[in-house]
């Protein structure tokens, strides 16, 4: 009787035995941990920066007042108004302006400058005014008013008693601790008096002449944010068509400008360590795939004879790697979700509302990264195995993996780096780091191939030690293998030395910006005859390294001899900045603090004019233009010989427009000086009671606000740049593995032959040191080009790359490479002579 024919396995069949097999044996390892530790790096950043979003846009429309506001010199028009109405948009509106506060005569009569903000009953619109009792309200009662804790303590009084607000008496019933939308400017670090705004007539301080600010802030009902848009562009079309002057429409995209520059540089430097997550995790990939290709052709030779077709095979394997690619993909979005809630821990307290919920949209990303790091990179070698003939069972010299998956791999990379660089949301960091990791790899190849020639030339004689002579000839003798292995290592290398590099001098440039010593204190109004008391009564505090400057307000009124006009600007910035009055200032020498970026600084050049950068680029102007200033009713000119590169978030004092003069006694000026106060506040109440007309400006708050904020962002980097350490090291040992099976072969014949475990020891370690040294050698050259770059078009700060870089990045890599090397490598040598042959020869 005849037996039935046997059916082969299905293809799913086939596929689920070898993935089934591979796994258990831990074929699949490094490939399944380099594709979750990319695909978590980037989900991790994906679903903070997707919960983010929202979140700080919501915070964004606390600090500004609402989702809208309008900003005017005058009452808001009626139009506006109007609008708002129609939309149905809840609103509220606030009145601010400079007076003087005083405390009764018969409790000292001390006065003092002060912020004053009168408030509609609907205040505020986003959050609430939390007080220091701990109380969060609203609108302050009839009668009453709140005021910030350097009110009281220049004017000596105590919550309860009454405060004189020009012809109105109130009683102080609250200190402020927080309020919602106090901006950034120069009159909201003033000490503010908050009072209702039915009590603002009785006050008598509205006068035609009054220099006052009104906001109208809108909001939109939930689920209505449609209506704060089309508020926004109607409001735009409104103020444009009737022409009206001194009013501004502001939107979120204000915020805070103290923080956006740190914030800004913290996003781009995680979205880099996301990327270079996944630059590795492909080098990984690549390396993986190609040493489970080796090990696999006597598996498909089998296949093979025993009559399974290529595309079986073919089909089989890209199931395989299809379904290892999903669930690692899985594993490291579930692994980035968790991830992220590390870092919201790390950043608690950046935002003040609840962050929303994460989306979907950092799922599909992961997913399609790695399904396109496994088939990308993984795929193209693997693929080679249905190709392996049958005859290779008998003839082993058949069916190597050929060099031609490299133009596969190249199409990938090219593929790769183009989603790189829409994912990396700024198209110069995509383009530098994608474009400098593709030309870095070129150049290690092409550098490493040139080492191993040049090794040939210089391989030592017989006198050199039997290791030396056998690591060198063992190199020489595989160009492929160690111009691979040196490339390989190089880019895991070149990722942790420029992470290393920018996240060391961009922490170091944060700290610069805002040091623990920045000045808490900003005092305006000092007249010339009270700066020699007024720096002595510093001086006798022990206040010294502080900032000193005359400040002249001038507006520009001609460029180059033609009248400026804000309509003559398409910008709206540009058109503000013609529309108000400089801060402008002299001295002899160039401020420390600023950097002189074209032309020269001549000390005492009578019509020179030194401007800052950033001002000159926005309206147009150059080296050689003539600038005219109205100053008091006089006219003064100059014409621009140097630009000046100015941080504003440095808590010093900048300003647009110097005159490089050490003494201008024609022009009207008054002093600012800016400098740390000593603890306790006994120099502040001594200032106020000495120096009644001036205005301190205490700003430890928000000086403490942007120290929190480094902290955290600072925080949070470390932490996925930590993270990020563990997918170079896979590299490292994917670039080591990759060797493997050819060193299993050769110390086998080599112990065979009478070599000893010690020798053989010698002999890996030098090789692997030495490749480990050339590989760190030139990542740390390609690390400074590349740092520089990115530190100069991305990140906008100074690059500190040092010479030693080279030198410690080639240490590192031998140390780095030797651990892979033992770690990988660390049971070939232990094994008897016998079983490593016959491993060999069955593999």
């Amino acid at each position: 009787m005849n037996k039935p024919a046997l059916t082969p396995p299905t293809v799913l069949t086939l596929a689920w035995r070898q993935l089934w097999r591979d796994w258990r044996a831990g074929e699949l390892r490094l490939l399944v941990l380099a594709v979750a530790l990319a695909v978590a790096a980037l989900c991790a950043v994906g679903f903070l920066a997707d919960r983010m979003e929202q979140g700080l846009k919501r915070d964004a429309a606390q600090l500004l007042g609402g989702d809208a506001v309008v900003s005017s010199d005058q009452v808001t028009p009626a139009p506006l108004r109007e609008l708002a109405e129609r939309l149905g948009l809840a609103r509220v509106g606030t009145v601010s302006f400079p007076s003087m506060a005083r405390a009764p005569d018969e409790q000292g009569g001390a006065s003092r400058l002060v912020a004053v903000k009168a408030v509609g009953e609907a205040y505020p619109l986003r959050g609430k005014v939390s007080l220091a009792d701990g109380r969060k309200l609203g609108a302050p009662a009839r009668g009453e008013v709140w005021v910030d804790a350097g009110v009281l303590d220049a004017l000596g009084l105590k919550l309860g008693d009454p405060l004189l607000l020009g012809e109105s008496r109130l009683k102080l019933a609250g200190v402020i601790a927080n309020e919602p939308d106090r901006g950034a400017g120069f009159l909201s670090f003033a000490p503010r008096v908050m009072l209702a705004e039915a009590d603002l007539a009785a006050t008598g301080l509205v006068q035609p002449a009054s220099r006052l600010n009104y906001r109208f802030a809108v909001i939109a009902p939930a689920g209505r944010a449609v209506a704060a848009r089309e508020f926004e562009q109607q409001a735009a079309a409104l103020i444009e068509a009737q022409g009206l002057r001194g009013v501004r429409l502001e939107s979120l995209e204000g915020g805070r400008p103290e923080m956006r520059q740190t914030m800004d540089r913290a996003s781009k430097f995680l979205n880099l360590v996301a990327m270079l997550s996944a630059l590795l995790a492909a080098v990984a990939v690549a390396l993986a795939a190609r040493d489970f290709a080796a090990r696999h052709l006597d598996d498909c030779a089998m296949l093979r004879v025993l009559g399974q077709p290529q595309r079986r095979i073919a089909w089989a394997y890209g199931l395989e790697f299809g379904v290892v690619g999903l669930l690692a993909s899985l594993v490291g979005v579930a692994l980035g979700f968790a991830l992220h809630y590390v870092f919201v821990s790390l950043l608690a307290g950046l935002i003040a509302v609840d962050l929303p919920a994460a989306g979907l949209w950092p799922v599909g990303l992961g997913v399609g990264l790695g399904m396109s790091l496994l088939l990308g990179f993984g795929l193209p070698p693997v693929l080679q195995l249905a190709a392996v003939p049958a005859l290779r069972v008998m003839r082993r010299d058949l069916g190597a993996i050929k060099a031609g998956s490299l133009l596969v791999l190249g199409a990938g990379v090219l593929g790769f780096g183009a989603i790189l660089v829409a994912l990396s949301g700024d198209i110069k960091l995509g383009l530098i780091a994608a474009g400098g990791f593709a030309a870095a790899l070129a150049v290690f190849a092409l550098l490493a191939w040139g080492a191993v020639l040049l090794l040939r030339r210089l391989v030592p004689g017989a006198g050199a030690p039997r290791w030396l002579l056998l690591a060198t000839r063992q190199v020489a003798a595989r160009p492929a293998f160690a111009v691979v292995q040196v490339s390989a290592l190089a880019v895991g290398l070149l990722a942790l030395a420029l992470l290393v590099l920018l996240r060391t001098d961009l922490i170091a440039s944060w700290r610069a910006a805002s040091p623990a010593d920045a000045p808490n204190r900003f005092v305006i109004n000092i007249q010339p005859d009270q700066g020699e008391a007024f720096r002595q009564q510093l001086k006798t505090a022990g206040v010294s390294g502080y900032d000193w400057y005359p400040m002249i307000r001038g507006r520009l009124v001609a460029i180059n001899g033609k009248t400026v006009a804000p309509k003559q600007f398409s910008e709206e910035r540009s058109q503000r900045l013609v529309e108000r009055e400089f801060n402008l200032s002299h001295g002899a020498e160039l401020p420390t603090h600023n950097q002189l970026v074209g032309g020269r600084w001549t000390a005492d050049e009578a019509e020179g004019l030194s401007v800052e950068a950033g001002l000159a680029k926005q309206l147009g102007l150059k080296l050689g233009d003539s600038l005219s200033f109205d100053i008091a009713g006089s006219i003064v000119s100059g014409r621009i010989s140097s630009l000046r590169k100015v941080d504003w978030s440095s808590m010093r004092v900048n300003f647009f427009v110097l005159f490089p003069r050490a003494a201008m006694p024609e022009l009207p000026s008054t002093y600012i000086a800016a400098f740390r106060a000593p603890q306790g506040g006994e120099l502040d109440r001594q200032l106020s009671h000495d120096f009644p007309n001036i205005t301190n400006v205490d700003v430890s708050a928000q000086i403490q606000q942007v120290q929190q904020v480094l902290d955290q962002v600072i925080q949070a980097v470390q932490f996925l740049f930590a993270f990020t350490l563990a997918t170079g090291l896979v590299v490292l040992l994917s670039a080591v593995s990759s060797t493997r099976e050819s060193r299993i072969r050769e110390f086998g014949l080599m112990r065979a032959l009478g070599a000893s475990k010690q020798l053989l020891a010698q002999v890996q370690r030098a090789e692997l040191l030495g490749v480990g040294a050339l590989a760190g050698a030139l990542a740390g050259l390609v690390a400074l080009a590349l740092g520089s770059l990115l530190a100069r078009y991305v990140f906008e700060f100074d690059w500190g790359g040092s010479p030693w870089v080279p030198l410690a990045s080639a240490a590192l890599g031998a140390l780095l490479a030797q651990a892979a090397g033992w770690w990988s490598l660390r049971g070939v040598l232990q094994r008897p002579v016998m079983v490593t042959l016959r491993e060999a020869d069955t593999n």
